[in-house]
């Protein structure tokens, strides 16, 4: 009886074993890793909209630092009515 009962809380220690390592272990470190990759992208669109809200703010200026540094052939254009 004492050898059933001993090798009955082997079989549950080693099916708890598995399941903590095989199972809860594996699904805790994805889910970190998807957070933190949901973390950076938010970091990310963050900085991309404040890159376009600065824009919307300095518009002439951004162009102007454009223009300049660019060394394109463009030029304003203005339409004028007759």
């Amino acid at each position: 009886m004492e050898i059933l009962r001993f090798l009955f809380y082997a079989f549950l220690l080693y099916l708890a074993f598995r399941l903590i390592f095989d199972f809860i272990i594996p699904v805790v470190r994805t889910t970190m890793r998807i957070k933190k990759g949901f973390r950076e992208m938010h970091e990310r669109m963050n900085q991309h909209t404040e890159q376009f809200r600065q824009q919307e703010i300095h518009p002439k200026q951004n162009q102007s630092n454009d223009n300049q540094s660019g060394g394109s052939d463009y030029i304003d254009f203005e339409e004028v009515k007759d």
